[in-house]
């Protein structure tokens, strides 16, 4: 008679392998992108971090908390220039003490220098998610996932994503060809159960400061003349937004259009007043700085200006295709 913990053992050896390999299974690099969309949209945390672009390090400290649904952060410099920056809600004060100024004006989504775009399931077309497997980093467990473009149109991502909270710990923003031109890395990070108010609050003195308030945020009138909507677009991209704005300095509306992939996000701006006396004109430059792109073009009478987180040829094809809808470039042969 074979003894029943003989027969036992295997069965129990056999439940927990399958059990593994459907946890391994189920932790796609998807899983882990979402995992972090989730922690840094809903955790409290503060961190210490370095930021690199352009040859320029800098070390920072953010304090984040999510309370009742409302987003309030604090980040601030370490290196010695005191700045800080609040967000509260809608609303971002910056304190910025070499200028003996603190300026009031709406804030962005984050204030993470590297903001992170959210990572969905229907990237697949344009992005190759992988993983490379488990690595260690500010001495915690994390798992490595590259979001790399399928072309040259849109930079690639490498993550690492602590397996124990979801936070990034570490990361790096590649080109096209597969060089980092901008990374953050955690060298502290803790996630906090409650964030008191107090902390949110700067410890400098704004005595004999100057508080300026920028109320020059642009008016939307109404969605923007045309229909931009059958523009011929680098792959992946669509318009996800068009409206006509009162914009400071200029006498009547400029449309804005946005186009995303997903990730990349370009802006583009069209102004007509000012060059309807050179119908003729055409002009074009293009400018980078660090990771952010702009080309402007003036033809018939119109100014295009394209700025996006993308690679030049990103914002050189839009404004290409924009201004020749008739016949715009083909996206098949990539970027030049």
């Amino acid at each position: 008679m074979i003894p029943r913990r003989a027969v036992r053992e295997p069965v129990l050896w056999l439940v927990m392998t399958l059990a593994s390999a459907a946890a391994c299974a189920a932790e796609t690099p998807q899983y882990w992108l979402d995992r972090m969309n989730a922690a840094l949209t809903s955790r409290n945390y503060d961190g210490v971090f370095s930021h690199w672009q352009s040859g320029r390090l800098e070390t920072l400290r953010i304090i984040h908390r999510v309370q009742d649904g409302a987003v309030t952060e604090r980040l601030e410099s370490l290196d010695g220039s005191g700045r800080v920056f609040v967000r509260d809600g809608a609303e971002l004060t910056c304190y910025l003490p070499d200028q003996r100024t603190v300026l009031v004006e709406q804030a962005p989504q984050s204030l993470m220098p590297a903001g992170l775009p959210k990572f969905d399931a229907a990237l697949g077309g344009v992005y190759l998610l992988a993983s490379q497997g488990a690595m260690r980093q500010m001495g915690e467990k994390a798992e490595v996932i590259t979001v790399t473009p399928r072309d040259g149109f849109r930079y690639g991502y490498r993550l690492w994503i602590q397996r124990a909270t979801g936070m990034p710990l570490r990361t790096q923003l590649l080109d096209t060809n597969g060089s980092v031109i901008e990374e953050l890395v955690f060298s502290s990070l803790s996630m906090r159960h409650h964030i008191a108010d107090e902390e949110f609050k700067p410890k400098l003195s704004t005595s004999g400061f100057q508080w300026l308030r920028n109320d020059d945020a642009p008016t939307v009138t109404a969605e923007g003349p045309g229909d931009w909507s059958n523009v011929q677009l680098p792959p992946g991209f669509s318009l996800t937004a068009q409206t006509a704005q009162m914009m400071p300095g200029v006498a009547a509306p400029v449309t804005h259009l946005v186009f995303s992939d997903g990730v990349a996000t370009v802006s583009v701006f069209i102004q007509t007043e000012v060059f309807r006396n050179s119908p003729t004109q055409v002009s074009a430059g293009l400018a980078q700085v660090g990771s952010s792109s702009t080309f402007t073009s003036v033809q018939s009478g119109h100014k295009f200006v394209a700025l996006g987180e993308v690679p030049p040829a990103t914002v050189r094809f839009i404004i290409g295709a924009l201004m020749n809808r008739s016949a715009p470039p083909d996206p098949a042969q990539g970027p030049k």
